[in-house]
Parts: C-alpha cells; sequence; structure tokens
C-alpha cells in the first residue's frame, strides 16, 4: 500500500470492512458505545497516519484490533478511579437491536454482549480482560495476543487461565433457544405491567436479583435486590408508579439478550431493561436509567431525574 490517494482510498475501504470487528472489541473492553467508537476512531486516524507514512502495513486486521486492543486498554487503566467512585451499580451502555453495528444480532456472539458477562469481565485488569476476550471470544492465538499486550506467550497462557477461572465461574447458563428466552420474556413484561405479583413470583428464579444504574443522576436502588419475592415487590411498585405517568414498553433486544425501552407519555426514554433467563426462570433484571448512557437511543426523558445538589 502507498501513500498516494490510492493507497488512502483503499485504507479506509478496509477500515470500513474492520469496523464491526473493532467496535466488537472495544465495546466488550469498555462497556461503553460511546467510549468504544471514540477509541475505533482514534485507531482510524493512526491507521490512516500508518499508511501514509510507510509503503506497506502487512495486515490492517492485525494493526487496527491492536490498536484498538491497546487504546482501550490504556483507557481502562485511566477510568479506574471514575469506576471506583460511580454511584450505585455500573452497568455498561445498553446495545440495543436496531443501533449502529448490530453487534447483538449475531447470535453466535450474544452471550459474550450480555450485561452479565460485561459486568463479569469489570473484576478483571486490563490486560487480563484483553487476553480473555481475544482469545475467548474472537479466537486470536496466544502467539498474536501476547504481541498485542506486550507479554510473553507463556505469561499470556497464565493470564487467560486465570482470568478464564474467575469469569466461568460467574457466567450464567442461558436458555439454549432465544425464542424461549423471548416468550418468558413477554410473560415477565405482561406480568410486570398488569402488576401481576403471583405471575411474577411464578417467573423469576428464587434467587433472582434486580439491578438498577441510575449513575447518581436518577433515582434509582443504590443496592441490588435480592430474591423473588423483594424482587417482584420492587417491580410491582415501579411498574405501578410508570402506569401513573403515563409509560410504555417497547420489547427489544438488549445486549444480545431479551428488554425493553420504557418511555414516557411523550415519547422520551425513561430506561432500557435487560433480562437474563437462566432455566427457564428470570433470573436477573437490569436497568440502565443513567441519562449519560442512553443519548444514543435518543432523547432522553426528565422524570426521575437527582437534584444535583442531594
Amino acid at each position: 500500500m502507498t501513500g498516494n490517494g490510492a493507497g488512502v482510498v483503499r485504507a479506509d475501504e478496509e477500515f470500513v470492512e474492520l469496523r464491526p470487528l473493532l467496535f466488537s472489541i472495544a465495546y466488550r473492553m469498555l462497556g461503553s458505545i460511546t467510549e468504544a467508537e471514540d477509541v475505533v476512531q482514534d485507531a482510524f486516524l493512526r491507521w490512516r497516519g500508518a499508511t501514509e507514512e510507510v509503503a506497506e502495513v502487512d495486515s490492517a486486521k492485525s494493526y487496527l484490533a491492536a490498536t484498538v486492543t491497546r487504546l482501550a486498554i490504556d483507557h481502562l487503566r485511566r477510568a479506574t478511579t471514575r469506576r471506583e467512585t460511580y454511584i450505585g451499580p455500573w452497568l455498561p451502555e445498553p446495545l440495543v437491536a436496531g443501533t449502529e453495528d448490530d453487534v447483538a444480532e449475531q447470535a453466535e456472539m450474544a452471550d459474550s454482549l450480555s450485561m452479565a458477562f460485561l459486568v463479569l469481565l469489570e473484576s478483571l485488569k486490563p490486560v487480563e480482560r484483553a487476553v480473555f476476550l481475544l482469545r475467548e471470544v474472537f479466537e486470536y492465538d496466544y502467539a498474536e495476543i501476547a504481541e498485542i499486550v506486550g507479554k510473553s506467550e507463556p505469561n499470556t497462557r497464565q493470564l487467560f487461565v486465570r482470568a478464564r477461572r474467575r469469569i466461568e465461574a460467574g457466567t450464567p447458563r442461558f436458555e439454549p433457544s432465544s425464542e424461549e428466552r423471548d416468550e418468558l420474556a413477554q410473560r415477565f413484561f405482561a406480568a410486570c405491567t398488569d402488576g401481576d405479583m403471583d405471575g411474577l413470583l411464578e417467573l423469576l428464579a428464587a434467587d433472582s436479583v434486580a439491578v438498577g444504574d441510575g449513575g447518581g443522576k436518577v433515582y434509582a436502588a443504590r443496592e441490588p435486590i435480592h430474591g423473588a419475592q423483594r424482587v417482584a415487590t420492587f417491580l410491582v411498585r415501579l411498574f405501578d408508579q410508570g402506569r401513573r405517568i403515563g409509560a410504555r414498553l417497547e420489547l427489544t433486544r438488549v445486549n444480545g439478550q431479551p428488554g425493553a425501552l420504557a418511555y414516557d407519555r411523550e415519547g422520551l426514554l425513561l430506561t432500557v431493561l435487560s433480562l437474563d433467563v437462566v432455566d427457564g426462570r428470570i433470573q436477573a433484571v437490569r436497568s440502565v436509567a443513567n441519562p449519560d448512557k442512553l443519548g444514543h437511543l435518543g432523547p432522553i426523558s426528565m422524570y426521575g431525574r437527582r437534584d444535583p445538589a442531594e
């Protein structure tokens, strides 16, 4: 590849072809659509610079994937303090079916996009996370990964084994059939909408959990709610409040799992709900209401906003 106009055009074409892969890596690393897009764009600018300055870049895929991974590692290291001081539970920015890149529609990779999986990744250090994702999800060989993260191959293998052990201990066993998950989700959201306590208790796992991410910007539970009875009671109250303000649900897929978008009566987004379905029951209900994490989905409702002085 040369640094002339034709070379630049080819570089741009290669980037467009690889962009879904690059976004997939960056989003799983960062749990943020906005930050992932920034990292991918930064990698593109570096790619353009490299193709203009040197006669040939051996592999666009290798160069760009390595650049995105290293940028994401650096970003995570800088964001450590911000994550540690986050108000309430932290959840990823929701990736909703039909949004840009629509990665969640790739069924074979949907489980590695789930809220549960991305939250588990938070337990890994940045380099461990990169090694685990590149090997387990994207099937890179150890030699490639070692070069990307700047470790020896034996050390890279050790990092992967350690990370996989930690992740596997907490990975949910999702229903194999997306149709089964969707059917259960429809019944669940219908019970929520109707305030059907018995119906919810029938659908919720005994050790189910509800987690809300308001980020201190909107009112949300500061701690996860555990147990079917407590979760059902919470949901009945929450949806009763929603009825009073004219809220409505739009069922969709969120991070590859069943979910819903909740809108106020003006059609402004209130929150994004995601479900984990395990062994025929709802294992987890996650709600992302932090407006900073919803801007990519359209106009956000002002309902439930906290006073910054509180």
